[in-house]
């Protein structure tokens, strides 16, 4: 249903967006027609769904009783014809100001079909809970991919996952007071933690040794602590601590951000994949506004996913090389991946964060004369990484280290909702490129590619996955290039609909990007949740790590490509008093001026 002033200008979309003409307030007959699965999975149900309707263009919710979430959503999980489907994510949402009641919605992925746009679409199982009794069944028992998922909105909006198997605090610390949930509409921000710092840690299981990495250590990038329990050199268990740098972005975004400033914050999720998370938040919000963007605008923004994809896969590809003690593979790769940092500084004036999106286009043209500079740098990185790939593949260094360490059986993936490289390394056929309908955002629709898959599950495999990935990035940009049409580049949105929701998604180098955005008043955004691809892959490295050795564990953790910041949190604590400060901005600038090059 489109909501823009000059409807006949948006007539033709219309029927595109709303599907050959359907309003998205259909009668629910007619709505249960248009996907394989909708209508058998509402006969199963039907007596405890409330209500069915289309969301936007592939999008679908049912709201249904809290009671039978865990069938539900095992439902399609387990479904045994749509062999990809996954739960995504899930949102919890205090809805108490608008209608008294809190909300929990897992998101599954369908996949109809692997790769078929046309078919697979999002479903929304959405269950209300009275604001006396915000708890649902718990579904991790039986499907690890909600153990986080579940812990979080325990943590945050204080539901209670009834029957988790690890109802320990995820994302707020140990030490955080009981009661203060930070996501909540009525939260009093001049609590602070108490000062008596506590952990909640596995025991050791008996006949074992205590391993600990991190929260600290020389082969994690970021803070995160890996505690292995080992006999001799072997990992039999693990526990894993994370969320040292949470930094509240979900929390600043609402309420308080016209929805495209929140879009320039969605680029600083992440230090290499912002590009990624400000496409799924964009396409979000035009999903809701019911706009197309410009052809020209979907190709630019294809460009730049791909090229940010082809210099973090050899970001990846050299760290990989150093923990295995190949340095010489790790100078290459960064040496190889240089050239395409400098391209995009040419096309968008920053190496990162580009700024180059905004909310129905982009901000920035693609200058006729860039297009012979960026097919000359992408043939560069071609050649050099075949001949780079030569030499590392024959390199028993490198072959040793990652051939058959560190396996993650399909099943295993499947039940994690595992991601990306990771998963496809496993031989999950899952790409949200293809996937999931993008041409209201994108441009994969109108370009040939290839989903590389393997079946090792092993380092090497996801080494493998991410290569040819590169090289068919690589054929994606000089497609891009040749069929570039031109035309605007940005088509105005002007106010949201209120209270509606939708999902904006992309396939960042790690995987699946979801952003979900419920609006509010004045342009503002009620909820917006992200789930970065790290947040579905992390906790399936404890089973990748066990039955391996101890001088493997970096390895393995790092060959999921883990960015843990990417959802985390930041706060200032006194280690003598444990008191916590928040700086002001003018305190912050000064502290990093002060301490410059010591960090």
């Amino acid at each position: 249903m489109v909501r823009t002033k000059d409807l006949e200008a948006h007539f033709e979309f219309e029927c595109r967006a709303c599907e050959n003409g359907h309003c998205k307030k259909a009668d629910v007959n007619e709505i249960l027609a248009e996907r394989k699965g909708l209508r058998e999975f509402y006969e199963a149900f039907k007596e405890h769904i409330r209500e069915c309707k289309r969301m936007t263009y592939g999008q679908y919710m049912f709201v249904i009783d809290r009671e039978v979430l865990p069938e539900a959503v095992l439902w399609w999980h387990n479904h045994p014809e749509f062999k990809e489907t996954h739960l995504s994510t899930a949102v919890g949402t205090d809805e108490r100001p608008l209608n008294g009641h809190f909300v929990y919605m897992p998101f599954l992925n369908v996949q109809v079909e692997p790769f078929n746009m046309d078919e697979n679409y999002w479903v929304f199982l959405k269950a209300y809970m009275p604001a006396d009794d915000p708890s649902f069944p718990s579904v991790a028992a039986k499907l690890p991919a909600a153990l986080w998922i579940e812990r979080e909105v325990k943590d945050l909006l204080g539901f209670n996952p009834v029957g988790h198997p690890d109802p320990r605090r995820l994302i707020l610390p140990e030490d955080w007071p009981e009661g203060v949930y930070p996501l909540r509409k009525d939260m009093d921000y001049r609590h602070s933690p108490v000062t008596e710092p506590k952990t909640e840690y596995r025991e050791t299981p008996e006949g074992t040794t205590l391993v600990p990495m991190g929260p600290v250590h020389a082969g994690i990038e970021e803070p995160a602590h890996f505690r292995l329990f080992v006999k001799g050199e072997e990992i039999v268990d693990v526990d894993y601590r994370g969320f040292y740098s949470h930094r509240g972005i979900e929390k600043t975004g609402e309420g308080r951000l016209t929805y495209n400033q929140v879009l320039f914050l969605a680029e600083r999720i992440c230090g290499i994949c912002g590009y990624q998370h400000s496409v799924s938040y964009a396409m979000a919000v035009e999903r809701l506004a019911d706009v197309e963007i410009p052809d020209r605008a979907r190709y630019i923004r294809t460009l730049m996913l791909e090229l940010e994809r082809i210099h973090n896969h050899l970001l990846w590809v050299g760290i990989a090389a150093h923990l295995v003690g190949y340095d010489t593979g790790f100078m290459h790769a960064w040496r190889i991946r240089e050239p395409v940092m400098w391209l995009v500084e040419r096309l968008t004036g920053n190496r990162k964060q580009y700024g180059m999106n905004i909310v129905g286009g982009v901000r920035r043209d693609l200058l006729d004369y860039r297009k012979e500079e960026i097919l000359k740098v992408v043939k560069q990185i071609r050649e050099e990484t075949k001949k780079f790939l030569d030499i590392a593949l024959n390199t028993n260094t490198f072959i040793k280290r990652a051939e058959g360490v560190g396996i993650l059986p399909y099943k295993v993936a499947k039940a994690y909702s595992v991601l990306g490289p990771t998963a496809r390394a496993s031989g999950r056929k899952i790409d949200a490129r293809l996937d999931q309908a993008t041409k209201t955002a994108t441009a994969y629709n109108e370009v040939d590619f290839k989903v590389p898959v393997y079946k090792e599950g092993d380092v090497l495999a996801r080494v493998l996955v991410r290569m040819d990935e590169l090289f068919e990035s690589i054929w994606i940009v000089e497609q891009l290039i040749d069929q570039m049409p031109g035309g605007d580049i940005f088509t105005p949105i002007g106010s949201l609909p209120e209270y509606e929701e939708a999902l904006g998604f992309t396939e960042a180098h790690r995987g699946e990007v979801v952003h979900y955005v419920m609006t509010g008043e004045k342009n503002k955004v009620y909820r917006w949740k992200v789930r970065a691809p790290t947040y579905n892959n992390l906790p399936a490295v404890p089973e990748m790590l066990k039955g391996y050795h101890v001088a493997d564990a970096p390895l393995i953790i790092a060959s999921i490509d883990p960015c843990y910041s990417c959802t985390e949190r930041v706060q200032f604590v006194n280690v003598e008093t444990g008191k916590v400060r928040v700086l002001t901005e003018a305190e912050f600038n000064e502290l990093s001026i002060k301490y410059k090059g010591v960090f």
